[in-house]
Order: C-alpha cells, then structure tokens, then sequence
C-alpha cells in the first residue's frame, strides 16, 4: 500500500471514530462533567470520580486529556448505565480544548487555576484564559460552571456565561470558602469549606497545603451534583493520590520519598518548596531535575537553588541543566550541593548516604522519570535511560525492572501471549459448545 492509501485510510479511520464518538456522546444519559485549568485538574478528575463512585456508576478518564483521548473513550467505551463521566481536558496549545469541549457539551464545567503554563505555545494569560473557557462557553443550556473564586482569569469567565455558576476559594465572596488550611509532613492535609449547608471539615491524603484548591474544586462539584456532605467527606479521606503527584512513599528504615516528578512548571516550584519547608522532619533533601517551558532564562535554575538550599541540608540537581544551579565553590565542597547527570548517579548517590526517617523531595517535569530513584529501593529498577521519551510514569509504563533496549521485544511477546490466551479461550469455548 503506498503513502497516499495509507493516508486515506487513516483519515477514513479517524472520521469514522469521530462520528461514533458523537453518536455515542448524544445518546447517552450520562451526566458529562469536563475539568480543565493550569494546574490541579488531574487531582479534581480522579477525586471527584472517586466520590462520585459512591454515589453511582462512573468513568473517569483521568491523565489521557486529549482530543484523541476522548474520542478514544467515547468511541469504544459502553456508557450505557453509566451515571457520570468525569474527562480531564488539557490544554496544549492554542484551539485544543476548544475540540474537547465541543464534543463533550458538558452539563457541569470546572476550571482551577489560569497560568502560563505552555508559554512557547501560550506567550500570556489572556491566551491561557481563552482556551479555558471554551469548556464553559461548551456548556449544555442550564449547565453549571464551578470558578476558582481566588483567581481573576478564571473568575472571569462567569460574567457573560448564561449558565449557573458556583465558585470555590478562600475568597470571602466565594459559595464554597476554604479556611483553616494545615498540612505539615508528616501531617496530612486539613481544612474546612463553609458552603449554604454549614460548615464541613476535610481530612485528606495530600502531604501538601496547596492541595486544598482542587480538593474543594471537586467537593463542590460533588455537594452541586447533590451528593450528600458525610459522604464527601468520607470519601475524599480514603482518596488513593495520583501516582507521582505528590505521592507519598516510604521505605521501611530507609528514606521517606515525596514524588512529584510528573510536572514541573515554574509556577509550581516554589509549592513543592513550601511543603518541604513546612515538613517537620528532621533531616531533608531536594532532588531537581527539569522544569518546564517557561518565561525567561535559564537562570530560574539558580533561582530554585537559592530557595531550595535554605530548606533542605543537600540538594541535587540532575539533567542538562544542572550546571545552571549557581551554586557556590564552598557548597559543592561541602556536600550541600551536588550535581549529577543521570537518575542513575543520583539513585546511587541517595543509596550510599540515605539516612532512615528522611525526607526526599524529587521534583522534574515527566521526561528524568525521577520516580525510579523511589522504585530502585523496593524494585530492581533495570531501565536507567536517561530520558526514554515515554510521556506515562514508569509504574503505569510497567517496564522499569526491564532493560530499556528490551522494551520492545518484551512488549511484542505480552501482546503475542495475550492473543495465544484468547485463542485458546475461543477455542475452548467452540469445543465446549461442540459436546453439549
């Protein structure tokens, strides 16, 4: 087949998904709840399809946030007897959720944060803000739009909007306000939102305060859908957290880890520093690996290092960037800082010297995968590439106690066993039907 059938099929292939995916989205009875925002929305999907869980059937589609992904969904995904799909959508440029929303037509929109996130794609706020609210402007007639109350970009989009609207914040004005905020590692996160129906107090998993934001983005999009308060409660208490946001994983007399290794965007270094400054643990240390697309030079590097050092008793740095720390002759002397090239050298490095009941902060955008340097203390962790170019961690990756350069093979032999299995398994079924 030559390059120009190929094309042809492809695209014939891609509409019919496109048009299934629509039929599909009209004629199901579920309730479509769309969550978009710089930062928070993947915690806000998984929590709010956990709590929601306990109230009916529900789909969450949770980290794949594309277009594909949700045609992908809706195209081979039954929704039939299902009460609420929860789809997370990301922005990646400009006119990509615009696709997302228009298909999803959602009953209930929730947006976080607005910020310059994607700032070769984005350049402004304003540009971040307009693709955000084209899930609002997506809204089914009598929909509603819950708006962090905090942030003027997203606040901003209830002014025109003919959809009822409920907002969340430590905002005096906001319907559902937040106060007495508190986390300090090793105490998890707590706080209280005061709503029309009094006052609830929240107990969560999150090692960090700035958690609160999406948590009460989701409990009011639960209590709005008219689940009842004790069963919000107890559900956002027996919340699993997304893997590598925040996660917490400890090694029994060894280190405790906080990973935070899926996303790093400048605007959010400075809330992984916080919640390590706030930790109360005796000893610390700051892993950074990458940070995001941004506004600027690569002197936010040593920007980082300058909070970081006044926090942690070491920081390592990993990656290309990791000469751009400015760190000082006198700490690299010392031992306050190293710098290192690979997760490997740094995975060695925290083995030799790792101290019991310590603290361990890993913080880099996805590509290190500093994960691994966690997982190599109850794993035999094989695949130390530096960067494999697999966008998903390596736990739902699956493949890390496997040589990198055998990914390929060992994947085709799991596909190749699974159609030996469903052979025999239709085999079996026709014989079965054969002696009856």
């Amino acid at each position: 087949m030559n390059a120009r059938l190929r094309k042809i099929r492809k695209d014939l292939v891609r509409r019919l998904k496109v048009y299934k995916a629509r039929r599909a989205r009209s004629k199901s009875k579920a309730t479509f709840i769309g969550i978009t925002g710089s930062s928070g929305k993947s915690t806000v999907t998984e929590l709010l399809g956990h709590i929601l869980a306990g109230h009916g059937s529900v789909h969450t589609q949770v980290l794949a946030n594309s277009i594909r992904a949700l045609v992908n969904m809706l195209s081979k995904r039954v929704l039939t007897g299902i009460d609420y799909v929860v789809f997370e959508a990301g922005a990646s440029g400009t006119d990509t959720v615009k696709p997302m929303a228009d298909m999803l037509r959602p009953h209930v929109a929730v947006v976080t944060m607005v910020r310059l996130e994607h700032f070769t794609a984005f350049r402004t706020l304003e540009n971040v803000a307009r693709e955000k609210r084209t899930l609002v402007d997506a809204l089914r007639p009598g929909g509603l739009a819950v708006l962090n109350a905090d942030d003027p970009y997203v606040i901003g989009m209830a002014s025109p909007t003919q959809h009822r609207v409920v907002t969340f914040g430590m905002s005096e004005q906001a319907d559902y306000r937040v106060s007495d905020i508190h986390a300090a590692y090793p105490d998890r996160l707590t706080f209280s939102i005061h709503w029309r129906g009094g006052v609830i107090e929240f107990r969560t998993p999150f090692p960090a305060e700035h958690f609160w934001l999406p948590t009460a983005a989701a409990v009011a999009a639960a209590l709005e859908l008219g689940v009842p308060q004790e069963k919000v409660a107890a559900r956002v208490a027996t919340l699993q957290p997304l893997a590598n946001r925040c996660e917490v994983f400890v090694v029994d007399g060894g280190p405790q880890f906080i990973l935070d290794a899926a996303k790093a965007p400048w605007h959010s270094i400075n809330l992984a520093f916080e919640m390590m400054a706030r930790a109360n643990v005796e000893r610390k240390r700051i892993v950074l690996g990458q940070i995001s697309d941004y506004a600027g030079s690569t002197r936010k590097y040593h920007y980082a290092y300058k909070t970081a050092r006044e926090i942690a008793g070491q920081v390592i740095y990993v990656g290309d960037n990791a000469h751009r720390s400015g760190a000082g002759q006198d700490d690299r002397d010392t031992g306050r800082f190293h710098e290192l090239r690979t997760p490997r050298e740094v995975s060695d490095h925290i083995k030799r010297t790792a101290v019991a009941g310590e603290l361990i902060l890993l913080k880099s955008s996805s590509n290190l995968h500093l994960e691994r340097i966690a997982l190599a203390w109850k794993h035999d962790v094989k695949c130390w590439i530096p960067v494999c170019g697999k966008r998903e961690g390596c736990v739902m990756c699956g493949l890390f106690e496997v040589p990198f350069e055998e990914h390929r093979n060992h994947v085709r032999g799991r596909r190749r066993a699974r159609r030996w299995q469903r052979f025999r398994r239709l085999l079996g079924a026709d014989h079965g039907t054969e002696t009856i």
